[in-house]
């Protein structure tokens, strides 16, 4: 993505907009390139069997798609932080659709968490304990979940507390 900055806006080579703060379509696009694509379902399977001491993150999702965009950015920002206890990937559904059915994944972005080939459910007062289906954005609200379901799996439980309650704070 190029850009033409003249002063405090910016000019997008790719969709042509004056955007201010270097906030566009094509800078929130960028956010998913910085982390790593699984593009087959054999891809999705070997990240999941093959990790023996770390979570495995899955974001399941479009790229294109704005929630999923803030999640990519909040995975970013955090992945450095958390690489001791978590390895995170980005799944597109539309190109890898072996794990929709499987999953359930209808809802613009998902999260899931997956401990020695095993899925790591999280309750997070929302009735959905098999993944986070909005945009978790706060950083440290991530990093805080992130290490409750390394410290629960390390345990062995397959389902885990968040340590915040989300039931009134998404609307779905």
């Amino acid at each position: 993505v190029s850009t033409q900055s003249t002063g405090s806006t910016t000019n997008c080579q790719r969709c042509l907009l004056l955007v201010v703060s270097s906030t566009c379509c094509c800078f929130n696009f960028v956010m998913s390139f910085l982390l790593p694509h699984l593009e087959s379902g054999w891809a999705v399977d070997q990240a999941i069997v093959t990790e023996e001491d770390r979570v495995v993150i899955i974001r399941f999702g479009m790229d294109w798609n704005a929630q999923c965009m803030k999640q990519d950015e909040a995975l970013a920002k955090v992945a450095q932080e958390v690489s001791n206890m978590a390895v995170i990937y980005l799944v597109d559904i539309s190109e890898v659709t072996d794990f929709n059915k499987m999953y359930d994944l209808c809802n613009e972005t998902q999260v899931m968490f997956f401990f020695r080939n095993k899925h790591i459910m999280v309750d997070l007062s929302t009735g959905n304990n098999n993944s986070i289906d909005f945009a978790l954005t706060n950083k440290q609200e991530l990093i805080d979940l992130i290490e409750t379901v390394y410290r629960g799996a390390r345990k062995g439980r397959g389902l885990v507390i968040s340590p915040k309650d989300y039931s009134t704070s998404y609307k779905y």
